[in-house]
């Protein structure tokens, strides 16, 4: 093959070759011959043969070589190569070649050219390929065009002014003012660059967001022009007029009037105008129609305008086009939880978009199904989501399983294994919420329950739900389902076979172990049976449910006055928090309880024996007899309070917190307000007891991002010794793994004037940040008299 020959016979050859190698040959040879007529210093055909290298370089072979050849032509005064030059700049140079600058000083001459044609093309390049320093040098070039009487030069360079923005902040201040200017321009073009100017400084510059938003009445002005104009052939797509200048309109509307009443207020009629008379059967009308939707969502716009908003969206779910249909339910989704009245009248037509044969359709139709459940339409709904979850495909099934809001799904077969942890405390939070429902939700529970153990989360929920509307389920009433007659031994007779068998978890074994207690205050006939069924696990060899049947037959036995109170129902579980579960949420602080001092007057508690293990913290509520002195000796007198030192700050680390005064006399046993002080700190050193020269400190070591070391220290400056110190502790089961360590102290006495200290070691980790608190008892003997406080962290 010839080198002269022309472009259209090279593609030709290119196009024919019946191998890669035969194209790679082809394009070698091509290459080679461009690159010896590069080397010539007279060439005629130099725009020729760079149009054929860059055909070369678009299908992905090497043009480097070729990077020179157009800074030349850009330098020349010939239209036909300039252009070229220019086109082959775009495509083989970049901000990364150090080429680039070299083309700086004539793109600077060719936009003071008298053709606009030149400058055009000067004005694309750099919107192009331009780098931060060229365009720091050519920006007053660009200031000035944006000024010029030219249209077609007002166009290109508000284009490039944005290209500058993005590049260089710092001179978006250079432009606001001539692009303030050109919104008053007629031609579409020059529009349409200035909205995008504004919107990019809009973005960058919050001054610059306050100034343009004095030209909201003139941004209406035009888009009202648009929408009420006749046909114009230059403009029109479709019956739309200009719809690319309108969505860019629509936007900046929406960056200006965010968070600002004034502004919603000025552009609310005009929102409500293009909503009620834009054409939806058509593409580009519903382009317009979704740009008005999330603008009139974003900016604080009427509530009628939000609902006319929401009902385009359910008109978007009846396209055929799938594409709209995903669109409408991204967007439905977002506003779910600000106008859920407004979506939930579209609830039928989104159901039925889970039967769309699009996958990326159907998962977004069940996460805003899934959103839309209540305790109000669970029935109806959750007969939907059964159809759906027993035909779901397998990568849906997890999702489907894990009904953030929805009882009934949980409880199906084809859920299977794909229930998520986070399930069983969402479902708990529900029920407890929806009281119409308690009735039916054990009724559906309880034949669950019957049919498969093997769920474990749906037996766990079940066990719940048996120990707190046991007795709804005993009476047999419940009007959704069919009458069924359940009896106390066929309850007792579940909740065994579950404590029982080799498929219950130990978590679910304590859930039933729960159940069967609770259910000891709702029945009549077979508490002794309860009874029997608790002492057994007294024994077992898992510790967690060893020790609820410990804690369960002592309030049989010690405390069965109290059984009552302490199995009463559960009330309304709160959710406070995304993570928020039945139990403490995640960096919640502990609330304070204000502290009640002891009357003057109490009767003095007895003396027990230093060595004797008193109920720690009394929990099950201190009945035994308060402890009393032996003597009257010398100290603090019966009846004045002992303030312990008020520190205050934030939690340290969500594991530790701030101590209330407390108040307390000599052998006074605190009440159970008291003992619910709160404590929080981020100090180090804290004092929390300093009275009458008995102080106790507390100081914390950051060991790692999850764990740390917690010291707490005694110190005796009176003149008197102190015995028969000690410091207990009692953490929920929530917290016991992250008290990883509790050493024991380091003696049970403190010398008079500080002459020796007591110290106690606590080492926490705490990984998954979870809230903190323990309930802590100090007692010591000072003067033979016993002293007691409790401390809740």
């Amino acid at each position: 093959m010839s080198p002269s020959v022309p472009l259209q016979e090279m593609i030709r050859a290119i196009r024919s070759a019946r191998t890669q190698c035969e194209e790679r040959g082809v394009i070698q040879r091509e290459c080679a011959a461009i690159r010896a007529q590069f080397r010539q210093a007279d060439n005629g055909g130099r725009s020729h043969n760079l149009a054929k290298l860059l055909y070369v370089h678009m299908l992905g072979y090497p043009a480097h070589f070729g990077q020179m050849e157009c800074v030349r032509m850009i330098a020349s005064p010939r239209y036909s190569e300039k252009r070229v030059g220019y086109l082959g700049a775009m495509m083989l140079l970049d901000e990364k070649q150090d080429a680039s600058l070299l083309i700086t000083n004539s793109i600077k001459n060719d936009l003071s050219h008298s053709s606009q044609y030149v400058q055009s093309l000067a004005l694309c390049t750099l919107a192009c390929m331009g780098s931060a320093e060229m365009c720091r040098d050519l920006a007053p070039e660009i200031d000035r065009l944006l000024r010029a009487s030219n249209s077609y030069i007002k166009k290109k360079a508000a284009l490039c002014a944005v290209h500058i923005v993005r590049k260089v902040h710092d001179l978006g201040e250079l432009f606001a003012p001539a692009a303030r200017s050109l919104l008053s321009e007629k031609n579409h073009g020059v529009l349409h660059g200035a909205v995008v100017l504004i919107t990019e400084l809009c973005e960058r510059n919050p001054e610059a967001l306050e100034r343009f938003r004095k030209t909201v009445p003139d941004l209406v002005q035009i888009m009202k022009g648009l929408v009420i104009s006749g046909y114009s052939p230059e403009h029109d797509v479709a019956g739309i007029s200009d719809p690319f200048l309108q969505v860019r309109i629509l936007r900046l509307l929406r960056i200006l009037g965010h968070n600002n009443e004034a502004a919603s207020d000025a552009m609310n009629d005009l929102l409500a105008q293009v909503a009620t008379n834009t054409d939806s059967t058509k593409t580009v009308g519903n382009a317009v129609l979704y740009e008005t939707v999330l603008t009139v969502l974003d900016i604080k716009s009427e509530s009628g305008l939000r609902v006319l908003a929401v009902n385009i969206l359910g008109r978007f779910l009846l396209n055929n086009d799938r594409n709209i249909r995903y669109i409408a339910m991204m967007s439905l989704q977002k506003i779910v939880g600000t106008d859920h009245i407004a979506v939930q009248r579209h609830r039928g037509t989104i159901v039925d978009c889970l039967k769309d044969p699009d996958a990326s359709v159907k998962r977004r139709a069940l996460e805003l199904s899934l959103a839309l459940v209540s305790a109000s339409n669970i029935r109806s709904m959750m007969k939907e989501l059964l159809i759906f979850l027993s035909s779901c495909p397998l990568e849906l099934r997890a999702q489907a399983a894990s009904v953030n809001k929805c009882m009934r799904v949980s409880i199906h077969p084809h859920a299977g294994g794909d229930v998520r942890d986070e399930t069983v405390p969402n479902l708990i939070q529900l029920i407890t919420t929806a009281s119409e429902l308690h009735c039916y939700t054990v009724h559906k529970l309880y034949r669950a329950l019957l049919t498969d153990i093997s769920q474990q989360s749906l037996v766990q929920v079940a066990c719940w739900c048996i120990g707190e509307y046991g007795d709804l389920l005993l009476k047999g009433d419940c009007q959704e389902t069919e009458p069924v007659q359940v009896t106390e031994n066929d309850v007792l007779d579940a909740l065994e076979t579950v404590l029982q068998s080799h498929m219950s978890s130990p978590a679910t074994r304590g859930f039933a172990l729960t159940a069967t207690m609770k259910l000891s205050t709702r029945i009549t006939d077979n508490v002794d049976r309860i009874r029997s069924i608790v002492s057994i696990y007294g024994s077992c060899i898992d510790v967690e449910l060893q020790q609820r049947a410990v804690e369960y037959n002592a309030l049989f036995k010690k405390y069965d006055h109290m059984r009552a109170a302490v199995l009463e129902r559960m009330p309304v579980i709160e959710r406070n928090s995304p993570g928020h579960t039945n139990g403490e949420s995640s960096g919640e602080l502990v609330k304070e309880v204000q502290p009640v001092k002891v009357k003057e007057g109490d009767a003095a508690p007895t003396q027990q024996p230093a060595n004797q293990v008193c109920d720690l913290l009394d929990l099950l509520g201190g009945s035994e007899e308060p402890l009393k002195p032996t003597s009257a000796q010398s100290g603090p007198a019966p009846g004045q309070p002992i303030n312990t030192s008020n520190s205050s700050g934030g939690d340290l680390l969500d594991l530790l917190g701030g101590l209330e005064p407390v108040a307390f006399t000599p052998g006074q046993t605190l009440t159970h307000e008291q003992k619910h002080t709160g404590f929080s700190s981020k100090q180090e050193g804290i004092i929390l007891w300093c009275k009458n020269g008995v102080t106790l400190t507390l100081s914390c070591e950051k060991q790692s991002d999850s764990s740390m070391t917690v010291t707490l220290t005694a110190s005796n400056s009176t003149d008197s010794d102190i015995s028969s110190f000690t410091l207990q502790a009692a953490v929920p089961k929530v917290c016991i793994r992250t008290f990883l360590l509790w050493l024991a102290p380091s003696g049970d006495s403190l010398p008079a004037h500080g002459t020796a200290k007591v110290t106690q070691t606590v080492v926490l980790n705490n990984p998954n940040k979870v809230g903190m608190h323990t309930h802590v008892k100090l007692a010591l003997t000072f003067k033979a008299h016993l002293y007691s406080l409790y401390v809740r962290k």
